[in-house]
């Protein structure tokens, strides 16, 4: 497997993963009775992008792995995967 290859995968699984992180701890304004003037009541107090960034890095480095293990081992292969449509017809 190709190292574009690689980074290709770990690039969309960091994003899936990143979408799935970001709820993790979050309390709104509203919750937590501190609303700033002129802001939306939703805002979150503290957002810790830093840790969720790291968390998703971590998260997408652990599924990224067992993709590349799971296709090179030969337990899944391409031609396991259904296709709604054969290729070259």
């Amino acid at each position: 497997m190709s190292v574009g290859a690689v980074v290709a995968i770990y690039f969309i699984v960091w994003w899936v993963s990143l979408f799935a992180v970001l709820p993790w701890g979050v309390r709104s304004q509203a919750e937590s009775a501190d609303v700033v003037p002129g802001t939306d009541p939703g805002a979150p107090v503290r957002p810790l992008m830093l840790y969720k960034v790291i968390a998703t890095s971590l998260i997408a480095l652990v599924v990224t792995a067992g993709i590349i293990y799971l296709m090179t081992s030969g337990i899944i292969s391409l031609e396991d995967i259904p296709m709604p449509f054969k290729v070259g017809e």
